[in-house]
């Protein structure tokens, strides 16, 4: 199942991928490490999962005191996207830890799984948080939450059947990375990215024009989709390098594959749900200081 990056692209004058890290002129039997990591190497495969293991035991260490917070304040919304995060950070770190599956035979079906329900999990947080925001009410409960996910839903279950669909149906390479110059498989990598370029561009120009006013006001909301916009704008011209034969591509793709899976969720998890945990501790930081203040303890300072 593992082919030479070699065989697909000239040895002089090309880029090999940054997850063709091969152990050429060994004879390792199947089930031995070295034939077990030969797809990306061990160093590949920890530099995908130490981010996703450490993100995941940041979130457990605070899981207590958040939920807490969480039954307190009642917001339906947080509740649900910390749930979708929990899910997302979880399939995310099986997907990193799990990447010498693609290189064991008998474990396509099992890997091309996991990677249709991590994808799913990533992609239904990135929608759904979109479409919750651009939302002219975005502030409100579940009416709001529920045609959120109702429009994420719709939008994520097509892109995962059509994907299912190109991996089980058609037999396209789609999460095989050692599998370089199949045109179907970045046929569709580049349909994907496009789509979102162009979503975050949308917002982009909206945010510019005489409709701004029906964007929210916050100033991270536009971080996150610049940020957004660069990263899928860089992976949409890897991708179609990828599929001219370029192997610069392949270093552009794969850098962006890694950049996604271990900066992403933390990066959501900054914009959009750390402010609202730590509120309540301003809130209650200032009730603190009032009461202290009303009983008299600050006026030293002002004799």
């Amino acid at each position: 199942m593992v082919r030479d990056q070699d065989h697909y692209f000239p040895p002089v004058g090309s880029i090999p991928a940054i997850t063709d890290i091969h152990h050429n002129g060994t004879s390792s039997s199947p089930s031995s490490p070295s034939t077990q990591y030969r797809c990306h190497g061990l160093w590949y495969t920890a530099t995908l999962s130490i981010p996703s293991v450490l993100f995941v035991l940041y979130l457990g260490f605070h899981l207590k005191r958040n939920i807490k917070k969480l039954n307190r304040r009642r917001s339906h919304v947080m509740i649900a996207y910390y749930a979708l995060l929990w899910l997302s950070a979880i399939l995310n770190l099986a997907w990193c830890a799990l990447q010498a599956w693609q290189c064991i035979p008998g474990k396509e079906v099992s890997w091309n799984l996991l990677s249709l329900m991590t994808s799913m999990g990533t992609l239904c947080l990135e929608i759904s948080l979109v479409a919750f925001l651009l939302q002219e009410n975005y502030a409100s409960g579940l009416e709001a939450l529920a045609h959120t996910f109702m429009v994420s839903g719709l939008v994520v279950g097509a892109d995962i059947l059509l994907k299912a669909i190109f991996v089980f149906g058609f037999r396209v390479p789609l999460f095989m990375d050692d599998e370089t110059r199949h045109q179907g498989k970045w046929g569709l990598w580049i349909f994907d990215e496009l789509l979102l370029t162009c979503s975050y561009a949308y917002i982009l120009f909206v945010h510019y024009s005489k409709w701004r006013d029906k964007l929210p006001p916050r100033p991270a909301f536009y971080n996150y989709v610049v940020v957004m916009f660069i990263i899928t704008g860089i992976a949409l011209s890897g991708c179609g390098l990828a599929a001219a034969g370029l192997g610069f591509g392949l270093w552009v793709y794969s850098f962006v594959v890694v950049c996604y899976h271990t900066l992403y969720l933390p990066f959501v998890y900054v914009t959009f749900l750390s402010d609202f945990f730590q509120e309540e501790d301003l809130l209650l930081d200032n009730a603190y200081y009032s009461e202290m203040r009303d009983a008299g303890f600050f006026d030293s300072e002002w004799e």
